[in-house]
């Protein structure tokens, strides 16, 4: 090979690694962009209940933002849905099986997770529960290492525990915890290991290629059905009275439940359940300055010290996997 076929073959191959690393930049920016908007848009969750729960209470309002949600993904399974079905064989249909048992498993855990939190609002205030729900990221760690056997380093140890001081940092100035919200604070931890569950699950899920729009249509239409008796038996409202509580129910399901849910399920193909988990943590910092905007509610510095300590630890959670 000659001088000037060598300086070719090294000017092609810096050009295609040049370009690799200028794919893999924007690939990296669009699936933090996905991220980023999947959680500001479960911020406004707490936002839209509080104002659904003027005319129904917390478990009804649930109940139709899962029974919204449904509607909307089953007519987009329908869209997506091809006309032709190929026989499965006896692999394909144990597989098959196998993803349903999971997709149960990941409804149980987010609605039961649901409804716990709501309930651990009448028995303990919201300042302790939100703190104890902050302990997701370390529930979903544990069930990694434990069933699916993931290590992690000291640096991902460091940024989770970070993320999570911060997260907790959020409601610490009006944290109750004593024997008399033993059982509401109880609760709060149930909700937040089940919601590790969820997540645990799903992140697995899509890790075998399981679509987000069937993620979230069995999430939806199986918790509206664990909901429905549960509505049926203990409230006498069902259903919102007005337009302005119709539209709530309704921006829940589409805007937190469908299209929050939905980029946050599409990251856990991009990203792993732990990180996922740990970026989760900024929510009740999007939460507060709506809250700020919407109800004038004020806004601490304390919240400003946990957004620091939440992003420190996001970053050194990712940077251990680069």
């Amino acid at each position: 090979m000659n001088k000037n076929s060598f300086l070719t073959s090294s000017k092609e191959i810096n050009e295609i690694t040049n370009s690799s690393k200028q794919s893999k930049t924007i690939t990296d920016i669009f699936s933090w962009g996905i991220l980023a908007i999947a959680v500001i848009a479960l911020a406004f969750s707490p936002v839209f209940t509080k104002l659904s729960e003027i005319e129904i209470s917390p478990t009804a309002t649930i109940f139709n933002r899962l029974w919204i949600a449904t509607i909307i993904m089953g007519v987009w399974q329908l869209i997506q849905t091809p006309t032709d079905f190929p026989a499965l064989n006896l692999k394909e249909f144990k597989f098959e099986y196998k993803q349903q048992g999971l997709l149960i498993l990941a409804s149980i855990s987010a609605t039961a997770s649901s409804v716990l939190w709501a309930i651990s609002f009448t028995q303990t205030s919201i300042a302790s529960s939100t703190v104890l729900r902050s302990l997701t990221p370390l529930f979903i760690s544990l069930g990694a290492w434990l069933i699916l056997k993931q290590q992690f380093n000291r640096q991902f140890i460091i940024g989770m525990t970070l993320a999570i001081i911060g997260g907790m940092v959020i409601g610490w100035d009006d944290l109750h915890l004593s024997t008399e919200y033993l059982v509401g604070d109880s609760i709060a931890i149930a909700s937040a290991a089940l919601h590790g569950a969820n997540i645990l699950t799903v992140g697995y899920l899509r890790d075998r290629n399981c679509t987000v729009s069937r993620v979230l249509f069995w999430r939806c239409g199986f918790g509206a059905l664990i909901v429905l008796p549960v509505v049926w038996f203990t409230d006498v409202q069902l259903f919102p009275i007005t337009l302005q509580g119709w539209l709530m129910v309704i921006a829940l399901a589409f805007v937190c439940q469908t299209f929050g849910q939905g980029l946050l399920v599409y990251s856990l193909k991009k990203f792993s359940s732990s990180f996922v988990g740990i970026v989760t943590l900024l929510k009740p910092i999007f939460t507060a300055f709506l809250a700020w905007i919407i109800f004038r509610e004020t806004v601490s510095l304390t919240s400003g010290g946990a957004l620091l300590l939440i992003l420190l630890g996001i970053y050194l959670a990712k940077s251990s996997s680069d």
